[in-house]
């Protein structure tokens, strides 16, 4: 698999795939999750929205900590709004996961049927609950339901990641975005996690 993506960005891309063989090792397959852990995962998405990766890993443990057991959309829908907030989560975001939390008790949104589903389906189920957009959907494609296909223009990391791997001296349009990535179908969440990684380097 990760000789074919190689294989790939060298055809399409030879600037990503200079960096690609730096990080060969950290781009090897995207694992799947078990449909028993998406709701937990699409809470853990919504903590970390407009937040930097550490400060998200470190609410969302504070989250977690609130719970006894699984957390199951029922419990965080029944947990008060003053303990979410305690823990760090912003008024919205309290909103956010209990409105999660009840759409799938009341199974507006199927959790059990996402994977079966295609990427635009999934994009449109998720986007119909009150507090989950497109970056949210993109990392839970991405990382949990290990779609390859898929890349975030509105994320700042990889934003970041193309000025840096691409030597461009302003942020980039979405446009100029969109030329590059074209170029990555259908490895863009391969290309992707190299851009995160650049910025480490």
């Amino acid at each position: 698999m990760k000789n074919l993506i190689l294989n790939h960005f060298k055809r399409k891309d030879k600037i990503l795939y200079s960096w690609a063989l730096k990080f060969k090792g950290s781009i090897g397959e995207i694992k799947k999750d078990k449909p028993v852990n998406y709701f937990l995962h699409l809470c853990s998405e919504i903590v970390g929205q407009q937040l930097s990766g550490k400060v998200a890993d470190v609410i969302f443990t504070r989250f977690k900590k609130l719970f006894s057991g699984k957390i199951t959309p029922k419990k965080v829908f029944l947990m008060s709004h003053k303990k979410l907030r305690a823990v760090g989560l912003s008024n919205a975001k309290v909103r956010y996961v209990k409105y999660l939390a009840k759409a799938v008790l009341d199974k507006s949104l199927p959790l059990s049927r996402l994977d079966s589903m295609s990427d635009g389906g999934i994009r449109e189920s998720l986007l119909a609950v009150k507090g989950i957009g497109p970056w949210t959907c993109e990392m839970f494609l991405m990382f949990t339901l290990a779609r390859a296909d898929i890349f975030s223009f509105g994320d700042l990391g990889l934003k970041k990641g193309m000025m840096k791997v691409y030597k461009m001296k302003k942020e980039p349009t979405k446009e100029k975005m969109e030329k590059i990535v074209l170029k990555w179908s259908p490895y863009k969440s391969y290309a992707a996690r190299v851009l995160w990684k650049s910025l480490d380097s």
